[in-house]
Parts: C-alpha cells; structure tokens; sequence
C-alpha cells in the first residue's frame, strides 16, 4: 500500500491548459473517487498518475516516491480500464497471468496469485473460458483480477463501469467496494457519475474545468457544498437553485425569487434585506404542506411515480422546482401544490462567486481568489 501526494500539478496539450495547479493528498489504503463533468480533467489526472501522461509542471509522489520521471511498469500501480484490455485469444486465467508471465515468475507464483484474485472475484469457475464466453460483468472482474495478482500499492480505475448495463453498474459497485475492503490498498477511481462517487468512496474530489472545486466525505460534500457548481453536481435530482434577494418579512428576514415567489431563510445567518441570493433546497426537503399553512404554492408540470417515491416537476411563478416525494401524489398537471421548506436544509450561495454562504460568514461571503497566471 502507498500515500499518493500532488503538488501544485499541472498540464498543458501544447499552449493549451487542461490542469491548473492540482494539489492533493490521498492516504494509505484510502479509496479517493475523481468526479467531474466530461472534460474537466479527471481522466488526464489519473493518467498523470498511471505514468501514461507527462507532468507539465508540479510533483507526483506514490510512496514518498516523486515518479514524475519513472516509467508505468516501475510506479507500482495497477490500472483497469473501461474497455477490459482482455486478450481474446487467451483464456481468463492466462489473461490474469499475464503481467506476472511477463516478468518471468515461477508458475507455482502464478498460479498461486491467480487462485487468490478468482476467489476474491468469484471467477474459479471461468478460469478456462475465453472473454469472448463471459458476460461484461465478468470481464470487468476479470480486469480487476488481473490487477490484483500484481498485487499493487496503488488501483487505478478508470470509469470502468460505463460500458455495463444500469443493474450491472449497481452489482459491480458493490463488488468494487467489497474488494477495497478486503484488500485495504490505495484506489483512485475515475468516474462522471456522481451516484458511484456518493455510494463508493472515502473522500470525493469534484473536479470542473481542470481544477478542484471541493473534497471532502460523500455527505459531507452533499450536506455542505462548498460552492454553487458542488451544489448541482452532487445530488440527484439536482438541487434546486433560485436566484433572489433577501426580503423583510413578517416572521423576519425571508428570500424572494425573480419570479416572485417568497420562501422562509434560516435563523442566524445574518443576512440583511437587500442582499443577493441563490437559495438552493434538494428535491426532497420539499415537503407537502399538511394544512391551510405553506411555505409556497407551486403548479404541477410532470408527476413521475418511481414506486417509492414520487418525484414532481413544478413552477414556482416563472422558476422551476423538482420535488421527491414519500407520498403518493396523484394530482395532474396543471393542479397546485401546497409546499413547506424546512429553514434549517437551506442553502444560501452567494451569486457573483458561486461561495457558499455560512452563519460565520453572512455579512461577508467568501469571494473564491483568482490563480496567479
């Protein structure tokens, strides 16, 4: 197992910035998980890490090691990617093999290291089939086994389930999961979808145009994110966003939308009549009002019944507003419904810097600093 360390980590396709200034630091045995949008510089990270892009500017440590200059094969690490890289005319077992062939051990070693990944992934039954014979879900473990018999100090995955089906990506993030547990080795894990980051990883690292917006714990980014783009990101449905200005009300200090619309805000955040707001609430903090009194009352667009829950798009005057629902609401389009917002699960940003607005910084929201060029 190894630390990873990133200072300062930069990179540029000719004059063309792609990572601006990655500086990060990931335990010993820690599963990290890099999200981002496409684009955003998750993948060419991670690569940086593989060795199979340069560093243009900044230091990589894997082991209190700088490998800025060290080929792949001597980083000690082992990746797995989203195509399975499986040769077709080898069998599952020669395919798992296949890094420990190549550096000339003893077949009593191999087939030790072999029998040890197939029963952790589940694959003593395959071990003579060809890819060809295996369903997607197997393959992939059979990219992970052929990474483990390395036996690394660090994974590497590289969205690796984007090519399964929907209730195959669900199975094989619990297998994924399961087999970081059992090996307690370092995993950097390389994804766009957000749900895979909230339900595997110690840490996230959300990533957007190249840079670190926030890392933290899965709740903890969906709980407090730091900044307007974390807010949209994490969590599905998206958060709602509306764009106000505080208001006085008669119960104090509330938010009124563009549109008109006026919800309550939260006690003790010191925010003053007059001052700029997004006031952000997820999907299922919406509440239906149970009596005459309501917070809000917006007009049904679209009910979509998922079984346990029901999720409901509504407007709210000329803003949209998406509710998740434990009740059944049976209500058609064009219908209104009745809304309480419970103060306490809002969140504030400030608008011209996207920063999130806390109690200890109300009358002065944070403004993010602009990089040196």
């Amino acid at each position: 197992m190894a630390s990873i360390a990133l200072h300062d980590v930069r990179k540029f396709f000719g004059h063309h910035p792609v990572l601006h200034g990655i500086s990060l630091d990931i335990r010993d045995g820690e599963f990290v998980i890099l999200v981002g949008p496409s684009g955003c510089g998750k993948s060419t990270l991670l690569r940086m890490l593989a060795g199979l892009e340069d560093v243009s500017e900044g230091e990589i440590s894997i082991g209190g090691r700088v490998v800025n200059d060290m080929a792949p094969k001597e980083r000690d690490i082992a990746m797995v990617f989203q195509n399975y890289a499986l040769y077709p005319h080898m069998t599952v077992a020669e395919n798992m093999a296949f890094s420990l062939r190549l550096a000339g051990a003893p077949k009593a070693q191999k087939d030790a290291a072999v029998a040890r990944a197939a029963e952790i992934l589940d694959l003593a039954h395959l071990l003579d089939r060809y890819p060809r014979e295996l369903s997607g879900g197997q393959r992939q473990r059979v990219a992970m086994g052929r990474a483990i018999v390395r036996d690394p100090a660090v994974f590497l995955f590289d969205e690796p389930l984007s090519n399964l089906d929907a209730k195959l990506r669900v199975a094989m993030r619990t297998e994924i999961k399961a087999l970081h547990q059992r090996l307690k080795t370092t995993m950097v894990y390389v994804t766009h979808d957000q749900i895979e980051a909230m339900t595997m990883a110690d840490r996230i690292v959300v990533m957007n145009g190249g840079r670190v917006e926030q890392v933290g714990r899965p709740l903890d980014l969906y709980d407090k994110p730091a900044n307007l783009f974390v807010a949209a990101f994490i969590g599905s449905p998206a958060m709602n966003l509306l764009h106000g200005e505080a208001v006085a009300g008669p119960n104090g200090v509330a938010f009124r939308a563009k549109g008109g619309g006026v919800l309550p805000l939260p006690a003790g955040r010191g925010i003053q009549p007059g001052t700029p707001l997004v006031y952000g609430v997820r999907p299922e903090h919406i509440e239906l009002a149970a009596s005459a009194a309501c917070d809000a009352e917006a007009q049904i667009a679209v009910v979509e019944p998922t079984g346990s829950e029901t999720q409901v798009f509504m407007t709210l005057g000329p803003d949209s507003l998406v509710g998740v629902f434990r009740e059944r609401v049976a209500d058609e389009p064009g219908s209104r419904l009745r809304l309480r917002i419970d103060p306490a699960r809002i969140h504030l940003f400030e608008p011209a810097s996207g920063a999130r607005i806390d109690a200890a910084a109300a009358s002065t929201p944070p403004i993010r600093e602009a990089e040196p060029a």
